[in-house]
């Protein structure tokens, strides 16, 4: 028996009616206790309002009401569901998520708005955020470390909207990435030498390409006697290094207070002693302090930010630190950020819903106005796709100059043959 909207309307409303917060309040973190609970409830409303439902259904209708007690409602399946990576919630019966690169339609849904934005609040208050007309949007870490954002009405209109970047259970490696056809086995191998011989490096791409699993990846290859010092929004780096310090912004609470930023917290950082700085998201004037902390002794630093090519990347790092408001000429920040920056990588996910690294580009100097890149790969798609319409292509490996960055880094850390040995330089 399919129950009818209307009908699950009605046995909500009078199960939370019925529910003693001290009873269930305990049985929260036990859903086998709690779906007793919940079955008992429920017959006790069915009787009330004299309403004939069927065993299957009164189990499915408790086990709903158990998952949004619990905090999660319909979106409990799809946050364990390994295959999921992005949940993303508009409005009550419209749930999509991301498997393996593209966007479906889930077969979830909720009872009605009232029900999504009840659940929105129960995530939020667990992480001490607060949700409501006077603070309609929230971004947020939840316990397993997921990221969390949530908008209400009136900012969207057509119901309650929750985004959730699942957190990966498991750790990439580099070799996991040319086994997926990320990169090249070449590539890996140089981006090895740019981690070890500290070069400073910015990833760039879009939303969803996987800027941070590179740059986790990336991680493993620092010295681990290194102090390395990072800074997110919303916590999503795993090191690896038994030396590491982990800091996260903070947004201000009700009475407007309380704020940290991105930039506070790398101006802090300076005075903390760190070997390396690592900075999970550059996106505005704390990208000023990055470049002076690059260029200060905190080299192999590394960052990452959205832009949708290389020389983009270097465009938006000209731009944010103009939002700094240093009243800095912009042929100054030009140098700061050729002196800073040694590599960009640009990873881009691609239609087919596969990630791949398109470029990885060394900043070489100024020409006139403006910052010169030079490509040390790059990915060449080819016209036609394989049987299971997957771009197909090839890694071009261009060679690296003689008055290279990385070169001089490489020969300082004694790593100067491996490079050649990449490059056929022998």
């Amino acid at each position: 028996m399919e129950i009818s909207i209307e009908l699950q309307e009605a046995l909500r409303d009078g199960v939370l009616k019925n529910i003693e917060i001290s009873k269930v309040e305990h049985l929260i973190e036990d859903r086998t206790e709690l779906l007793r609970e919940m079955n008992r409830l429920l017959e006790s409303v069915i009787e009330q309002q004299n309403i004939y439902l069927d065993g299957q259904s009164r189990h499915t209708m408790a086990e709903m009401m158990t998952d949004e007690l619990m905090g999660l409602g319909p979106l409990r399946p799809l946050m364990e569901d390994p295959t999921v990576s992005d949940i993303l919630v508009n409005g009550p019966s419209q749930i999509y998520v991301e498997r393996f690169g593209k966007l479906e339609l889930s077969g979830c849904r909720f009872i009605n708005n009232t029900q999504l934005t009840d659940i929105a609040k129960r995530l939020v208050q667990r992480v001490g955020r607060r949700l409501d007309e006077g603070q309609p949007l929230v971004d947020a870490r939840l316990a397993d470390g997921s990221r969390l954002n949530v908008a209400i009405p009136p900012i969207t209109l057509d119901g309650t909207s929750i985004s959730i970047r699942k957190f990966g259970k498991s750790n990439l490696e580099l070799a996991d990435l040319v086994r997926l056809g990320a990169m090249s086995s070449q590539m890996a191998n140089f981006l090895i030498i740019a981690a070890r011989c500290r070069l400073n490096i910015i990833i760039s791409g879009g939303t969803g390409s996987g800027k941070t699993t590179l740059l986790n990846a990336l991680s493993k290859y620092i010295d681990p006697s290194e102090r390395i010092i990072t800074m997110e929004d919303a916590a999503e780096l795993r090191l690896m290094q038994p030396h590491v310090l982990r800091m996260e912004t903070r947004l201000a609470g009700v009475e407007n207070t309380g704020l940290v930023t991105m930039r506070a917290l790398l101006i802090n950082s300076l005075r903390m002693r760190p070997d390396r700085i690592i900075v999970g998201e550059c996106r505005g004037e704390e990208s000023f302090e990055m470049l002076q902390a690059m260029n200060t002794g905190h080299d192999g630093s590394m960052s990452t930010l959205h832009a949708n090519s290389p020389r983009d990347a270097i465009s938006r790092l000209e731009n944010m630190v103009i939002m700094a408001g240093m009243n800095i000429p912009m042929e100054s920040i030009r140098r700061n950020i050729v002196s800073a920056i040694n590599i960009v990588i640009q990873i881009s996910r691609l239609n087919d819903g596969s990630r791949k690294i398109m470029n990885i580009s060394e900043v070489m100097g100024i020409e006139g106005d403006r910052v010169t890149l030079q490509d040390i790969f790059s990915f060449q798609s080819r016209s036609e796709r394989d049987e299971q319409g997957k771009i197909q292509g090839e890694f071009i490996n261009h060679g690296l100059l003689m008055r290279s960055a990385v070169m001089h880094n490489a020969v300082m850390f004694d790593l100067s043959n491996e490079l050649k040995k990449i490059f056929g330089m022998e």
